[in-house]
């Protein structure tokens, strides 16, 4: 793709960070384009924990239990955490005892965990003395924006983000929101997708003209994403609800969200510029998804990280303020949630909490 030389709007872009492997490494095959990432890779070049963490950690003679589902942390009479108690792959309730549990189960299912493990010494929920744990809730809301050029693309075919821009990132006081966001052009989608999306969009008709129309839509499309990033509010909340169980009788989490005008006016803004790069490129058929207002998986802040135990839970390095050998290293730790994609930062944050633990063990407990 290509903007006219009369028509830059010279923005900055840049190649977008993508966890594939371009060369053979550790065992695993290079990428070759294969088709989506997001479903998962027959190549194995897409570095997803199943065939990166967890073979390892394996080797090293860890056990991993699948398909099991934590119902509580327990803790002794010293306020420590004990273990769990989880029900295995037949629903089996078992007891796990431990000496040190680090929680990972994001930004709903962490806080959903800490509150389900409400005890006498902890009533409003464990690790909770702030009041802070499942407030603050972040998503990523994420309209799409997308057009199509007369020129085939990719399509499906290859890694999803392809490259970004962090333009409108920073706060700008000429804007009318704090803050910014990332625009991400990511690859288009697959043919039946295609067909579908644009059937009930009203853009492909049914009948003598459908293959026509089709072959004009079919990897032509582009596609953008505006990563807009949410501000911390403690009414976006997760809380236990009181009448819904999973099927384990355990209470199911409450979201309780609303978009703040703030992000309302920040996801018009994203749109307004995604539209009008893809009308600069040549783009026709620009229209815009306003449904998908949090990327699946982007959960933050429900659990933050800071000094003072009064306004956060965990501390600089992921320990539980009230409990010291309880340790949390998913995406409920932020503070903020950016206009970035969270993964690699909740990675790196993981190996910083681990390493924090493994150099701290002889004085863990004092």
């Amino acid at each position: 793709m290509y903007l006219p030389e009369n028509r830059c709007l010279g923005w900055h872009w840049w190649p977008s960070d993508i966890a594939i492997a371009t060369t053979e490494y550790d065992g695993r095959a290079k990428c070759i384009n294969l088709g989506h990432c997001t479903p998962g890779c027959a190549q194995g070049a897409k570095a997803s924990v199943d065939i990166t963490y967890w073979p390892q950690a394996i080797r090293a003679r860890e056990e991993l239990r699948t398909r099991c589902r934590v119902r509580e942390i327990t803790t002794n009479e010293h306020g420590m955490a004990s273990g769990v108690v989880y029900y295995d792959a037949n629903g089996v309730e078992r007891f796990q005892p431990a000496e040190i549990v680090i929680l990972a189960a994001n930004g709903i299912g962490t806080p959903r965990l800490l509150l389900n493990s409400a005890s006498t010494r902890f009533p409003s929920g464990l690790a909770n003395s702030s009041g802070l744990v499942g407030k603050n809730l972040m998503l990523h809301p994420w309209p799409m924006v997308f057009g199509y050029v007369d020129d085939e693309v990719d399509g499906d075919r290859g890694p999803q983000t392809v490259m970004w821009s962090k333009e409108f990132y920073e706060t700008d006081p000429s804007r009318d929101f704090v803050r910014g966001y990332t625009l991400q052009f990511t690859r288009g989608t697959g043919p039946a997708n295609e067909a579908i999306t644009s059937m009930a969009a009203g853009r492909l008709p049914w009948g003598k003209d459908h293959h026509r129309v089709f072959r004009s839509l079919h990897y032509r499309r582009l596609l953008i994403g505006v990563a807009c990033e949410d501000l911390p509010e403690e009414h976006n909340r997760v809380t236990l609800d009181p009448v819904l169980k999973d099927g384990h009788g355990i209470p199911a989490p409450k979201v309780d969200y609303t978009i703040s005008e703030n992000t309302r006016r920040m996801m018009e803004h994203g749109i307004a510029r995604a539209s009008e790069i893809l009308e600069v490129a040549g783009a026709r058929n620009i229209s815009c998804s306003r449904t998908m207002l949090n990327y699946p998986g982007h959960l933050l802040g429900t659990a933050r990280m800071g000094l003072d135990p009064e306004r956060s839970v965990v501390n600089e390095w992921g320990r539980c303020h009230d409990v010291k050998n309880l340790f949390i290293v998913d995406g409920s730790i932020w503070v903020t949630g950016g206009g970035v994609n969270p993964t690699s930062t909740i990675q790196a944050l993981a190996l910083y909490i681990a390493d924090s633990i493994k150099k701290r063990l002889a004085t863990l407990f004092d």
